[in-house]
């Protein structure tokens, strides 16, 4: 009999992992089941998966759809590439049916296989444009300190969370950071949304001044800030920053990687904030995790003076991959989009999300240790901090406080996720959630919570508050 969990720890290196305890004590192993929004262990225990994988499966798990889109298409066309004017039928129909539904004037889609190497494919799409219309110094992109936007060398360091960097040598220098919409921990205290973003907009502004609107190609966001802590911009934010990206010919790269496909109860976190972005970055939602495949998304505006001057200077487009625009990819998340549209789910999760929001509002308003609950639709954190008489203040990292939640919640059947760069707990589960699993998520987590309330006033790391 195969012994997984031995092979595993044995030979598998394992993505955002305590390497060292991993190598010792091993992996929880998924294997034997996964129907809805419930998964089940090698061992037979069953988890309500409130974090759809990494914020992917939206259908949720077990559809025979996409597994028949897979079998169908594996035996009329396993595979083929899409270099020198090659295509395939899935590709082509999958390309015009995202293109329906992005919001304002999108052209084409470039297909890859993850996020992170569509940000790299972005980024090249950049310089590629500033390159062709003779603008060759405009190289440097801003993201966001808490951004995430990936792992590879470039887009790492397009993501603003230290521990990514660390060890690697990232970010590349053509990358600068600004502040994150955070409400927490950037907004001013008594600042009002507009004055917040309008504070937001005017230190964009002042870094691409700093360092030359000639040398500054684009701007990275997410709509809603996911691994980052779960952080919606305040109102108006996004209609400021896009007027100074316009004033200084920056272009706007939206990365809707975990936003898009009906995350936020709208197609694209684009619609649901107004903005008109350049590039689109898009993955996860496509095919609900069932296949890897991502997309750049590309404007109008942008695809002509790639092909116009790009073409004249540089000849053939040199750029893709082994896999872009896979035919069986395409036709798992062919697959995805009919089951989003016939079972009307991005409607769905913009109504279950307003009873998430309440639940987790309701189940956690009285834990002292709790500094806000926030989210949109079916997204959501709840971020701990120690209370006190100026504010909250941020936890010691030592104490590893949101791990330590999660790891308590995983052990009541509910897997939730601590979020990097802080105590956020996040909440991501599929659209085909129903009322009684959301209640049964928010209170476990709420018991999660108060189990380690109780362990912390303990060791004495709460002498501050009140019994």
């Amino acid at each position: 009999m195969i012994d997984a969990r031995l092979l595993d720890r044995q030979f598998v290196l394992h993505p955002f992992s305590a390497l060292a305890s991993h190598e010792e004590a091993g992996a929880l192993m998924m294997a034997r089941e996964a129907n809805g929004c419930w998964i089940t262990d090698d061992a037979g225990n069953r988890y309500l998966d409130g974090m759809a994988g990494l914020w992917c499966v939206n259908v949720g798990y077990g559809r025979d759809e996409i597994a028949d889109a897979f079998a169908d298409q594996t035996r009329k066309l396993s595979y083929f590439h899409g270099f020198s004017s090659m295509a395939t039928e899935p590709a082509a129909v999958l390309a015009s049916r995202i293109i329906a539904k992005t919001p304002g004037d999108m052209s084409k889609v470039f297909f890859g296989a993850s996020g992170s190497d569509a940000n790299d494919t972005q980024a090249k799409l950049v310089w590629y444009y500033n390159n062709a219309r003779g603008k060759p110094q405009k190289k440097k992109i801003i993201a966001r300190t808490r951004g995430y936007h990936g792992v590879t060398v470039l887009s790492g360091g397009l993501t603003g969370l230290p521990g990514l960097h660390a060890g690697f040598d990232l970010p590349l220098p053509m990358i600068r950071h600004v502040s994150p919409p955070h409400n927490l921990w950037v907004r001013h205290q008594n600042e009002d949304d507009a004055t917040f973003s309008k504070r937001l907009a005017a230190e964009l502004e002042a870094l691409i001044l700093a360092e030359g609107p000639d040398t500054v190609g684009a701007f990275i966001a997410e709509p809603v800030m996911g691994a980052g802590g779960v952080i919606l911009p305040p109102e108006g934010y996004f209609d400021k920053i896009q007027a100074v990206l316009k004033r200084h010919d920056v272009l706007l790269i939206a990365d809707e990687v975990i936003c898009g496909f009906g995350r936020l109860g709208t197609w694209f976190g684009s619609d649901r904030y107004n903005i008109k972005p350049d590039l689109m970055t898009i993955a996860k939602g496509i095919t609900s995790g069932y296949a890897p495949l991502s997309g750049c998304v590309v404007s109008s505006d942008v695809w002509r003076t790639i092909v116009d001057e790009g073409g004249k200077k540089f000849g053939a487009f040199g750029h893709g991959y082994t896999y872009t625009a896979h035919p069986i990819m395409a036709a798992a998340a062919l697959a995805n989009l009919d089951i989003l549209e016939n079972e009307h789910l991005v409607d769905r999760a913009a109504k279950m999300g307003a009873i998430l929001q309440d639940a987790l509002k309701s189940a956690f308003a009285d834990l002292p240790i709790v500094a806000e609950v926030r989210g949109t639709g079916l997204v959501a954190a709840v971020e701990f901090a120690v209370p006190g008489a100026n504010g909250p203040s941020k936890f010691d990292k030592t104490l590893t406080v949101g791990a330590r939640i999660v790891r308590k919640a995983l052990e009541a059947g509910l897997i939730i996720r601590a979020l990097p760069d802080g105590d956020s707990v996040s909440f991501s589960p599929p659209f085909v959630i129903d009322e009684g699993e959301i209640d049964f998520m928010a209170k476990t987590a709420r018991k999660a919570a108060d189990d380690i309330f109780e362990e912390l006033r303990s060791e004495g790391a709460l002498n501050t508050i009140a019994a």
